[in-house]
């Protein structure tokens, strides 16, 4: 059977050689309209001062589920064969029922699937980027959907739904399999990690819509930093009252008072209980993705000392107040505002703004050669 298929799918992408060599090439042809578009929503995304793209492809919104389905798979990696098991939820596994909880649900699955080690990876990866075998594709999107939920769960205060926002970002994953160079010498998430967010940030601009957000790169900006000020306020005993966050933004208190009575949405609780056999909270789970084992905290050292390296090849492209935005408000673990950066080295904040532009165009360029 599996033969019968391989001869049919290949078909679609005018390769049907089974070649190493010949195929990621065909492949590579036939897809480059869809990333060329994908990549200029990120871009826009990252700049934060142009518009989004809408005939962006995305999926349905809003399902039961989150966990990617067959048809998804096989729309993304040319799966036409028998439904992989634990994919999906089957009759095996935890009965759904009308009063279940998708997202503990979805929680509950995700973590039957382990972490690839590195080496693991690297010859998974590469017998997908030379053959396109789907089952080396489910294989990698498996092992990494616990990191797509611990990116989703930074953009929960958001006002969408989890599940959703889960969603998109297996919708990311998918793209960056498809993809990804495992010969570039970084791990997959390092790479997809970008393609989940843009995914996900797009959805939650859909949502909001311009209208509701505002077109003013003020308001865009707002959207996206207003909570995460919020929580760095709250970690330091003081409370974020609009005066501090407006001074924090250099944004006008009108303007943040605004956008907060905008994004009082459907915030989700992290203390909520799972509904599963673990007693576990959606916090625990959020832990347990970043409680790694020695063999992950290596792999993830290994994958910061490899930006860091990346980072510093655009330094000498860099002018000296470039570099002063790649330290201060890039690399920084507490960023400073445009207002302060400005206010520390003398020069306006729409100065700050261009600068920081032009050194995210330059990362994005750099950023692009993992590929």
């Amino acid at each position: 059977m599996k033969k019968k298929v391989a001869a049919k799918k290949p078909k679609e992408k005018a390769s049907p050689a089974k070649k190493p060599v010949t195929k990621p090439v065909a492949k590579k042809a036939t897809s480059a309209k869809k990333p060329v578009k994908a990549k200029a929503v990120v871009a826009e995304i990252v700049d934060d001062d142009s518009t989004l793209a809408p005939e962006q492809a995305a999926p349905e919104i809003g399902k039961a589920y989150a966990m990617p389905n067959e048809r998804e798979i096989e729309e993304e990696f040319g799966l036409n064969d028998e439904p992989t098991k634990g994919l999906v939820p089957t009759a095996d596994s935890k009965a759904i029922t009308s009063t279940s909880d998708p997202l503990a649900l979805y929680l509950a699955d995700v973590r039957k699937y382990p972490v690839l080690s590195k080496e693991e990876e690297q010859e998974v990866a590469k017998k997908y980027f030379e053959t396109k075998d789907p089952e080396a594709a489910q294989i990698l999107v498996k092992s990494n959907l616990r990191f797509v939920v611990k990116v989703a769960a930074e953009y929960s205060k958001f006002g969408a739904k989890m599940i959703d926002l889960i969603q998109e970002g297996n919708v990311g994953l998918m793209h960056a399999v498809r993809e990804f160079n495992p010969y570039k010498g970084a791990r997959l998430i390092t790479y997809a990690v970008w393609w989940i967010r843009g995914y996900i940030q797009e959805y939650l601009m859909r949502q909001y819509s311009m209208v509701r957000i505002g077109t003013t790169q003020n308001q865009r900006k707002l959207f996206y930093q207003l909570q995460k000020e919020k929580d760095a306020l709250d970690a330091m005993g003081q409370s974020p009252d609009i005066a501090l966050l407006s001074s924090r933004l250099g944004i006008p208190e009108d303007e943040v008072e605004q956008m907060a009575q905008r994004m009082s949405g459907r915030d989700i609780s992290l203390d909520r209980p799972l509904d599963d056999d673990s007693g576990g909270t959606l916090m625990d789970f959020q832990k347990s993705t970043s409680d790694m084992s020695v063999d992950e905290r290596i792999a993830h050292e290994e994958e910061l000392e490899f930006l860091k390296e990346k980072l510093k090849e655009i330094r000498p492209e860099l002018s000296e107040r470039e570099r002063i935005i790649l330290d201060e408000r890039i690399l920084n673990d507490e960023p400073l505002t445009l207002q302060e950066i400005g206010e520390k080295h003398g020069i306006t904040r729409e100065a700050v703004r261009q600068m920081e532009v032009r050194v995210m165009k330059k990362i994005k360029a750099k950023m692009e050669e993992l590929k």
